[in-house]
C-alpha cells in the first residue's frame, strides 16, 4: 500500500480522532512536566489571562480556516495590552503548537483534504513566510496589516454569501474537478502570497487559500478547512523557527506566554478540528462568517483608521472582492450536483 492510499482513503481502521486527540495533548502536557515541572504552575498563575484567551482562540485555530492569531492577536494587543510585534511573534509560537497537534490529528485519523494543494502550497507557502518575517515584517506596520487582511476577510465573507445562492456553490464536493498546470501555478502562487502576509499578519495562509479551494476549487468547506489548517501550520512552524534561529527574538515575556498556553492549546486546537468534522458544511460556512463578522467589527472599533489606513482598507477590499467573486462565476471547476 502506497504512502498516499494511507493518506487519502477513509477507513474504518482509522483510530477515533477523539482518542488521538487525547494522546496528543497527554504527550505534550508530559513534555512540558518533564520540561518546566513545578515551574509551570507559577508561570500559568502570572500570565493566566494569555492562556484564557487561547482557550477559545485554540478552537477557532484548529477548526475553521481563520487560525487562532485571528482571535488571539486582538485580544492580546488590545485586551491584555500586549505590544503587537510580540503578539504577532506569540501567535507564530503558539499556532506552532496547537495548529500541529491539530494537524497530526487530520493526518492520523485519515480526515479528508486535498493532498495536491498541499504538495504544491506547502513550500512557497512556508518560503513566503520566512522572506515576510526576515525582510517584509520589519517594514510595514502591523495595524495596516491588520486592516489589509480585515479587508481581505470581507471580501472572503461577500464571496461565500454570493456563491451559496448559485448552483456552483450548491453543488461543491469534496475532491478536485481536475488539476492541471494553471491550477498547480495558482496554488503556487496563492501559496507564496499567503506566507508573506502570515510573516507579516500572523495568520493569513489559511484565509488565501479557503478562498482558492472553495470559491473557485468548488472543494467543499468541510475539506478546504482541514487542508488550511494544516498549511497553515507549517507556515507557522516555519515562521516561528525563523525568529529562533534567524532573528533571535523569542525571548523574555513572549517565551512566557508560550509556556503557559501550549498545553491549553495542545487541548483545544485538536478539539477545535474534531468539532469540525462534526459540524454540517453549512454550520462551518456560518461559523466563518461569524468569525469574519467579529474581525471586522473589531478592527473598527480597536484600529484608529486614518485616512491612509481607509484608503488602504478600501482599496484591498476593492481588489480582493473582484478576486472573490471572479472564482465564485467561473465554472472551471463546477462538477455539478452528479459529480
Amino acid at each position: 500500500m502506497s504512502i498516499r492510499s494511507i493518506f487519502t482513503k477513509r477507513s474504518r481502521r482509522a483510530p477515533h480522532m477523539l482518542l488521538v486527540n487525547a494522546a496528543l495533548s497527554l504527550a505534550v502536557c508530559a513534555v512540558w512536566a518533564l520540561v518546566f515541572g513545578d515551574r509551570y504552575a507559577a508561570v500559568l498563575a502570572e500570565h493566566w489571562p494569555v492562556g484564557l484567551a487561547m482557550v477559545f482562540g485554540s478552537l477557532v485555530g484548529g477548526g475553521t480556516s481563520e487560525g487562532g492569531g485571528a482571535v488571539g492577536f486582538p485580544v492580546l494587543t488590545k485586551v491584555l495590552g500586549i505590544p503587537a510585534d510580540r503578539a504577532r511573534l506569540f501567535t507564530f509560537a503558539i499556532q506552532s503548537i496547537g495548529m500541529v497537534t491539530a494537524s497530526l490529528s487530520i493526518v492520523i485519523t485519515r480526515v479528508k483534504v486535498v493532498w495536491p494543494v498541499l504538495r504544491w502550497g506547502a513550500l512557497p507557502a512556508m518560503l513566503g513566510g520566512v522572506v515576510s518575517v526576515v525582510w517584509l515584517a520589519p517594514l510595514v506596520p502591523l495595524k495596516a496589516v491588520r486592516v489589509l487582511f480585515t479587508a481581505i476577510l470581507a471580501a472572503l465573507a461577500v464571496g461565500l454569501i454570493v456563491q451559496h445562492t448559485t448552483a456552483e456553490g450548491r453543488y461543491k464536493h469534496t475532491a478536485l474537478s481536475r488539476w492541471t498546470g494553471q491550477d498547480r501555478s495558482l496554488v503556487v502562487l496563492v501559496g507564496l502570497l499567503g506566507g508573506l502576509l502570515s510573516g507579516m499578519a500572523g495568520v493569513g495562509e489559511n484565509t488565501l487559500m479557503f478562498i482558492l479551494l472553495v470559491l473557485y476549487f468548488q472543494v467543499c468547506e468541510k475539506v478546504s478547512t482541514p487542508t488550511t489548517v494544516i498549511l497553515m501550520s507549517l507556515v507557522s512552524l516555519a515562521c516561528f523557527v525563523t525568529h529562533v534561529l534567524v532573528k533571535h527574538s523569542f525571548t523574555g515575556v513572549v517565551a512566557g506566554y508560550w509556556i503557559a498556553a501550549a498545553p491549553i492549546v495542545a487541548v483545544g486546537a485538536p478539539l477545535g478540528a474534531f468539532i469540525c468534522t462534526k459540524m454540517s458544511r453549512a454550520t462551518v460556512r456560518m461559523v466563518v462568517l461569524v468569525l469574519i463578522a467579529v474581525e471586522v467589527v473589531s478592527t473598527l472599533l480597536l484600529v484608529p483608521l486614518t485616512p491612509p489606513l481607509i484608503a488602504l482598507a478600501l482599496g484591498t477590499l476593492l481588489v480582493a472582492l473582484a478576486v472573490c467573486l471572479i472564482a465564485v462565476k467561473s465554472t472551471t471547476h463546477y462538477q455539478g450536483d452528479n459529480a
